[in-house]
């Protein structure tokens, strides 16, 4: 699929396919915007260019964008270092087998409904 997405470095409107972090042209980090493709399409030359107006603004920005959630599931993103618990990820990631991840099974665990 298609997004628009903005850099707010170099000040453009990016269409590109799937969840893009970075800039293509200048390696910057990129905002999704919540426009669909076809909205983005369909809109006037007059419209884009007040989109772009809309954009360079950062509080407006921060109201257009969305945040893609699913990156975070994603091998790249959990390779990456995010201070405390980089290393808890580092040594979880590691790990070839799931189940020394699992606590162990107590058969005297007792939960209680209330």
């Amino acid at each position: 699929m298609m997004y628009i997405h903005y850099c707010k470095y170099c000040r453009r409107i990016h269409i590109l396919n799937g969840h893009k972090v970075y800039c293509p042209a200048c390696s910057g980090k990129l905002t999704e915007l919540g426009i669909s493709y076809m909205k983005y399409v369909n809109l006037s030359k007059e419209e884009r260019g007040q989109l772009k107006e809309k954009c360079a603004d950062e509080k407006s920005l921060k109201e257009l964008s969305v945040e893609y959630r699913m990156h975070r599931y994603s091998k790249w993103f959990k390779a990456l270092p995010s201070g405390i618990n980089s290393d808890k990820a580092a040594a979880a990631a590691s790990t070839d087998n799931k189940q020394s991840r699992l606590p162990e099974y107590s058969p005297r665990l007792r939960v209680s409904v209330s």
